[in-house]
C-alpha cells in the first residue's frame, strides 16, 4: 500500500519579529549535533542546558513566565570579560540562531569593528529620541545601546512599549559581531514559517503582518532542519567534546525596568 503524504499547515509571516518564537529545535538541535555542544537535563525540570565543547559557554532554555526563556552565558577570556545574552519566549528562533551560528563559526571575524546599528540603518531605521536608539520603520521595534554600560536592548511591542511582546538583552562586553548578526537577522525581510494555529502568533492583524498560508509536506519541514544541521556541521573540524559539565556562571542579569 503506497504511503500517504502527510502535510502540515504552515503560516509564512513577515516581518519576522512579529512571528512569535517558533520551534526551539532550530537552535538547540544544530548546537548539539553540528557544533558539538553537550547537553544535560533534570527529568523533573522542563528545561534544556547546552554547554560548548570548550566549556566556556552555556545556553539555558527554561520556560519561566517571569523571566527569560533563553540565556546564553559566556565565561571570561584573556581579551574579554564574561558576558551574557538573553531572549524572551517570543523572540524568533531564527534571530537567536543567527547569534549562535556566528558564535560557533570558527571562521567568523571576531574583531571589535562591527557596528550593530549598521544593518538597521541600511534597512531604513531611524533615530528615536537619541542617536543611541533606533526604531523600525513600522514603529514596532526599538534597538538601544546603553552609552554608560555598553549593553544593548531590543524591545518589540505592537503599540505600547510598556507592554512588550519580547525583549532581547546583550550585556556589556558581548562581542559586537554577535549583536550585529542578531540585528542583521532582525532586518531580514524574508518571511519565516510557523505552524499554523490560532495562538501561534502575537497578532494576525494585517495592519502589522503579512501572512500567507500553505500546506507543506511534513518531510519538507523536517528536511529543513536536517539541512541546517548538515550545513553547520560542515564548518567544524575535529571531534566534539563529550563533557557535560557546565561552564562557570560568569554573572547575573539585571532586568531593565520597562
Amino acid at each position: 500500500m503506497p504511503e500517504v503524504a502527510v502535510n502540515v499547515d504552515i503560516d509564512y509571516v513577515a516581518p519576522r519579529h512579529l512571528a512569535g518564537g517558533g520551534d526551539p529545535a532550530w537552535v538547540t538541535v544544530p548546537l548539539h549535533r553540528a557544533c558539538g555542544w553537550s547537553y544535560g537535563h533534570d527529568p523533573l525540570m522542563p528545561r534544556v542546558l547546552l554547554s560548548s565543547p570548550d566549556q566556556k559557554a552555556l545556553l539555558r532554555l527554561e520556560p519561566d513566565p517571569d523571566g527569560r526563556w533563553w540565556t546564553l552565558q559566556h565565561a571570561p577570556a584573556p581579551d574579554r570579560p564574561a558576558w551574557f545574552a538573553s531572549f524572551d519566549a517570543r523572540t524568533p528562533v531564527e534571530m537567536i540562531a543567527a547569534f549562535t551560528d556566528v558564535l560557533t563559526d570558527p571562521t567568523a571575524d571576531q574583531g571589535d569593528n562591527w557596528d550593530p546599528q549598521e544593518p538597521l540603518l541600511t534597512a531604513g531605521w531611524s533615530p528615536a529620541y537619541s542617536h543611541h536608539r533606533l526604531a523600525s520603520p513600522d514603529g514596532t521595534v526599538r534597538v538601544e545601546a546603553d552609552e554608560t554600560t555598553g549593553a544593548w536592548w531590543v524591545d518589540t511591542a505592537l503599540r505600547d512599549f510598556r507592554t512588550l511582546l519580547w525583549q532581547a538583552h546583550f550585556s556589556e562586553h558581548t562581542p559586537p559581531h554577535l549583536i550585529t548578526a542578531f540585528t542583521a537577522s532582525l532586518t531580514d525581510p524574508r518571511p519565516v514559517p510557523r505552524t499554523a494555529s490560532p495562538s501561534s502568533l502575537p497578532t494576525r492583524s494585517p495592519d502589522f503582518i503579512t501572512l500567507s498560508h500553505r500546506e507543506v509536506p511534513a518531510q519538507q519541514v523536517a528536511g529543513a532542519l536536517e539541512e541546517r544541521v548538515r550545513s553547520l556541521a560542515a564548518r567544524r573540524s575535529g571531534p566534539p567534546a563529550t563533557s557535560t559539565h557546565p561552564p562557570q556562571r560568569p554573572q547575573t542579569e539585571r532586568r531593565r525596568l520597562r
